[in-house]
């Protein structure tokens, strides 16, 4: 419940964010100032709503699942794991149909 509530105030800060920079281009347009940068407290939410996300992110991910041969065989047996052709036909027909025509 934590982690979704991070990540709900992650993506308010960033919409309000990319709202505010909306505002401040439009204002910047509006007084025929076309260049000019960001307020630093546009910038700081930014960063803030991305460092939220992050840890929101990771609170709410799962715990991570053991990767490991151990961990694996103790929910299989060795025939499931070992279970590959007893024998293997590598004959092909390509010298057969390689071989020239006899016309």
């Amino acid at each position: 419940m934590l982690g979704q509530t991070i990540l709900l105030l992650a993506a308010l800060a960033l919409f309000h964010a990319a709202f505010s920079t909306y505002e401040h281009l439009s204002h910047l347009k509006a007084m025929g100032r076309p260049e000019g940068s960001l307020p630093t407290s546009i910038i700081l939410e930014s960063l803030l709503a991305l460092t939220l996300g992050i840890v929101g992110a990771c609170i709410k991910a799962p715990t991570p699942k053991e990767i490991s041969w151990a961990s694996e065989m103790k929910s299989r047996s060795i025939d499931e794991m070992d279970s590959r052709m007893g024998f293997a036909n590598f004959v092909t027909r390509g010298k057969a149909l390689q071989e020239p025509r006899k016309d």
